[in-house]
């Protein structure tokens, strides 16, 4: 029952690392000057929006916003 019990609990955890994971390397990937299709590109914006919702570090939010704008091609005009 126990194992059970953990099993459902490590399924049902966000998966935050994992879509942080996803967003950094899709950005590094496009700095490094790769050229990603537009499918990745969806998949790492989307894995990116789930970290940003899941975090509380204003650092990592920081950071995870910087990797969508290197992603979706579009920066905020400042």
């Amino acid at each position: 029952m126990a194992i059970l019990v953990l099993l459902l609990a490590a399924m049902s955890a966000p998966a935050l690392g994992q879509d942080m994971q996803i967003c950094f390397t899709a950005a590094d990937r496009l700095r490094d000057g790769e050229t990603l299709a537009d499918t990745e590109k969806r998949t790492a914006h989307e894995a990116c929006l789930r970290a940003l919702s899941d975090t509380s570090s204003i650092m990592q939010k920081y950071q995870l916003q910087e990797a969508d704008f290197d992603i979706m091609g579009n920066r905020p005009k400042q």
